[in-house]
């Protein structure tokens, strides 16, 4: 099975639970949960070879000219987080099933868990740096979505918005790091990136990288300063908290930090940063999560804690210390989604998380309370579990450390702190909830929940004690490919329960007896932390937020004064501030390319092109005049193409000119035929002064391009235009061929800009003159006799040339473009000569339709090349003998130009058809008209 269905399974069954919103809800999550299951049995195909130290790998061209290609790869890091994305998302689906109230929308919530699972997928499987940010901004969304999952709550809505600003921000500095690593390493394969380790290291930019790189991590994995978001996401629904915080989202900053180590690692300023970001982040994680009443919040101000405690293990970088933090990653997912899910038990029984209400569960609640020690041990430290075993390798870690000099002794000590900070939350978290008392009055009598709700927890409790137990039989293959995925070199993993009598079992001692004394001193903590209970991260971070705005509304207030004219000016005087100097000596400028000779018609044509402009800007307020002589620049320029042997775009231009001064023309029917002065005689004088500078720096840089030899692209083209895309009209080859994607671009935005005319056309009433310039009613105004003759004999001319315009366009002048503006030209003229009901009794066609089926014709044309397996829009062609005809050529490209043919008609005919609706639609009828 192909690997990148790992990927795209759950992205696209996010869709199966929407399908099937009306079926029952074991139904819906039976569904749901087959994706992970099918992606695990995939996943299993592979895990011999990769075990083996091979690493599959598989990629599609996407945007090559941009190096970003759907590559993905399996290699040891990539095989253990996707083992626990799936795994662990399997456990958090059926867990969901139970926990969600009949009054939540689980095809919602589940689609949304899916995009969440195949977003996580793609970041831990691309082998292409660019695509892996694409997953990382995906997370971001989709984490987005599951916070906000019940957004009636403001709570939910402000975490999120808080999850998605810091995640966010972080993501842009982590793109901008991500493009300066691919520009020093040559590209943004990871094999291409990893074989340029010693040369990014060494570079200029090595450091600007790096700062980049690590605040997308620290973002992501709420390391401190960024560890405020963190908590306000318990807004989210528990299972989505559990699945947040154990093996997704926050982990996908661990991640990033390990699958970079190879290439921005072994380096002071790494071990220096990653180091202390990690040891603080710990400590502050450690302490708050003891002062928390609420038990989500307790478990995510652990969350930080172990996460600092992972990035300070990779920020010292030996390959022990690599080993503790992907051990450490493995037995943190499986304790704290157990725990967040025994959180939820609690808080779905009891109808409450606060601490300082619960009390004596044991009695009531034995099964799950059972499950919650052995969890909580875990997360402890505690042997014969998994966390005891990481968490001695940290301190051992700590211990061997000695890049501080003669400040290493600090960090032992420390992570010591951390450690016992670790064991006092922990039993608080069982002491205070499942004994302390007697039981008290809650909102429900707490019992058990059901069987099936506790077999998530169950299965992860196992996986602790199993690992604890027998961590060789049951990690240490995994660890092995992912420590050496990590090293850049092979690794050979050793882990055992017991290491007899040593440094860091005597810290682990330590740690235990402090937890314990520092849980029993607590209530001196929560003296002390209520001085500071005014401060929340969550209303900080909106004040910061609403100050932003504030600051940027009086920034824009100063700014906006409202006067177009002005702006305008800021932005030409500034342009002639920065150019003016470097383009005042024309000696410079001037290159060495010989200069044409000015012949008498090219100077007649500048004459007319420069008079019709100036005369376009003089007579501007009599609107008509100015229009026409507007007009005459586009003639003159349409001229121009065809003096330089460009009939293509001359045709192209002479028939817009023709379309849009009519267009206009039909708009300026609705505005007053003149304007009055609107610019006193200083103003016009600063214009003209400003146009002088603008259009002198504008004639000195096409000066310097048309005088300084380059090397034209166009040589590209002609060679390959016939080869390539079986045409000899180059200009036409390239709209259809090389360039279509860009042409579909400019249909879809030409398609839009109509529809988008069409609905404030269809709703405006603009004031409608009762007379022609000459005091002649509108309505006494008959269509003249030879315009409508003329406009009936031409109609089906321009058919017969619009089709021998499109039909020969791939080999000589021509194409869908030309051909559909000279139809809707010829349609024009009848709807100017016949008037607007005229044409709809005799050509009723929905140009809406038209121009959205000519869209869908050009995109169908360009997916159907995916299936021969070539890139979007690739062309075939070839040659075919007709009868009568004899040879002929036939492309693909011709269905391509087909839908720009009718996108253009339609786009045109409808904003034209509006325009005349509009005139019908005020038009005062009278009896005998």
């Amino acid at each position: 099975m192909n690997l990148l269905f790992i990927i795209f399974a759950p992205f696209f069954g996010a869709l199966l639970p929407l399908l099937f919103k009306q079926a029952s809800r074991p139904t819906k999550t039976g569904i749901t949960l087959l994706v992970p299951i099918f992606c695990l049995i995939v996943l299993f195909q592979y895990l011999p070879a990769t075990l083996a130290g091979e690493v599959p790998k598989q990629m599609v061209e996407w945007l090559p000219g941009i190096g970003l290609d759907f590559a993905v790869r399996l290699d040891g890091l990539s095989l253990l987080f996707v083992g626990l994305i799936l795994g662990i998302g399997v456990l958090i689906i059926g867990y969901a099933h139970y926990y969600l109230s009949s009054d939540d929308d689980e095809s919602r919530f589940y689609a949304c868990l899916l995009l969440f699972m195949s977003s996580m997928l793609g970041i831990v499987m691309a082998d292409n740096i660019l695509l892996m940010w694409v997953f990382w901004e995906l997370t971001s969304i989709s984490s987005f979505l599951l916070i906000g999952y019940w957004f009636h709550s403001s709570d939910a809505r402000r975490g999120a918005r808080m999850a998605l600003a810091t995640t966010g921000a972080g993501g842009l500095a982590l793109l901008a790091g991500l493009l300066i690593i691919g520009h020093i390493a040559g590209g943004y394969q990871l094999d291409t990136v990893f074989a340029a380790a010693d040369q990014i290291k060494a570079h200029a930019y090595y450091v600007p990288a790096l700062i980049l790189v690590l605040l997308g991590a620290f973002t992501k994995s709420a390391q401190f300063p960024f560890q405020f978001w963190l908590p306000h996401a318990m807004a989210a629904p528990t299972p989505v908290s559990a699945y947040l915080h154990s093996a997704t989202m926050v982990k996908a900053g661990i991640f990033l930090l390990a699958r970079f180590h190879p290439v921005l690692a072994e380096t002071e300023l790494w071990f220096t940063l990653v180091t202390l970001t990690g040891l603080i982040t710990m400590l502050v994680g450690a302490y708050f999560a003891l002062l928390k009443h609420d038990l989500k919040g307790l478990l995510a101000f652990s969350t930080v804690s172990h996460l600092g405690l992972i990035c300070m293990l990779l920020g010292i970088g030996t390959q022990a210390a690599v080993i503790a933090a992907l051990f450490h990653i493995i037995n943190h997912a499986l304790f704290k989604a157990a725990l967040f899910m025994t959180a939820g038990i609690i808080d779905h029984e009891s109808g409450t998380r606060d601490m300082r209400k619960l009390q004596g569960l044991m009695s009531l609640m034995p099964i799950t309370a059972t499950l919650a020690m052995i969890v909580a041990a875990s997360m402890a430290g505690i042997p014969p579990f998994n966390g005891f075993m990481s968490k001695e390798l940290f301190l051992d870690q700590a211990l061997q450390q000695h890049l501080f000099g003669g400040l290493s002794w600090f960090i032992p000590i420390l992570a010591t702190v951390g450690a016992m900070l670790s064991v006092a939350y922990s039993i608080r978290f069982i002491h205070d909830v499942f004994f302390n008392g007697d039981y008290k009055e809650l909102p429900k009598k707490p019992h058990d929940p059901p069987r099936m709700m506790s077999v998530p927890v169950a299965v992860l409790g196992f996986l602790c004690i199993a690992i604890g137990v027998a961590p060789m039989t049951m990690v240490s293959g995994i660890l092995d490919q992912a420590a050496a995925a990590v090293t850049g070199s092979p690794v050979e993993v050793k882990l055992s329960l017991w290491h007899g009598f040593n440094m860091p079992l005597l810290m682990s001692a330590v740690a235990v007896v402090g937890g314990i004394l520092i849980y029993l001193s607590r209530d001196q903590l929560f003296t002390f932390n209520r001085q500071f209970d005014g401060q929340d991260a969550k209303h900080n971070f909106e004040r910061l937020v609403q100050k932003a705005s504030d600051a940027a509304a009086n920034f824009y207030d100063r700014l906006d004064t409202g006067s177009l004219q002005r702006y305008i000016a800021f932005v030409l005087i500034s342009v002639i501030v920065v150019l003016l100097p470097s383009l005042s000596d024309l000696s410079v400028v001037t290159g060495g390319k010989p200069q044409l000779p000015v012949d008498m018609v090219s100077m007649v044509g500048a004459i007319i092109l420069i008079s019709a402009a100036f005369a376009t800007a003089t007579l501007h307020r009599n609107r008509f005049v100015m229009l026409m002589m507007l007009s005459v620049v586009g003639l003159v320029v349409s001229l121009a193409f065809a003096h330089f042997s460009a009939p293509d775009l001359a045709m192209t231009q002479l028939v817009v000119e023709v379309v849009s001064i009519i267009l206009m023309i039909l708009a300026l029917f609705f505005m007053p035929q003149k304007t009055s002065r609107a610019s006193s005689g200083h103003r016009v004088f600063r214009d003209i002064i400003i146009a002088s500078f603008i259009g002198g720096i504008v004639a000195t840089l096409n000066f310097a391009i048309l005088t300084s030899p380059f090397e034209s692209i166009s040589d590209f083209f002609l060679a390959n235009a016939k080869s390539g895309g079986g045409g000899t009209n180059v200009v036409n080859v390239i709209l259809v061929d090389f360039r279509g994607f860009d042409t579909l671009g400019e249909i879809t935005v030409l398609a839009i800009a109509a529809a988008g005319i069409h609905k404030l056309l269809n709703k405006l009433k603009p004031f409608m003159p009762s007379s022609d310039i000459d005091g002649r009613p509108w309505h006494r105004i008959r269509h003249p006799l030879m315009l409508t003759t003329v406009a009936n004999i031409i109609l089906p001319m321009a058919m017969v040339v619009a089709a021998y315009i499109f039909l020969r366009g791939h080999n000589l002048p021509g194409g869908g473009f030309i051909a559909g503006l000279i139809v809707a030209s010829a349609m024009i003229l009848q709807y100017i000569a016949n008037g607007v009901d005229w044409m709809k009794e005799r050509f009723s066609v929905n140009y809406q339709s038209l121009m959205s089926f000519g869209v869908l014709i050009a995109a169908l044309t360009g997916l159907g090349s995916w299936l021969f397996g070539k890139p979007f829009l690739t062309s075939w062609f070839t040659y075919l003998n007709w009868p009568v005809v004899g040879k002929f050529e036939f492309a693909t490209a011709l269905l391509f130009d087909l839908g720009v043919f009718l996108t253009v008609v339609g786009a045109t005919m409808m904003i034209l058809s509006n325009f005349g609706k509009m005139t019908t639609r005020h038009r005062p009828t009278h009896e005998g008209h």
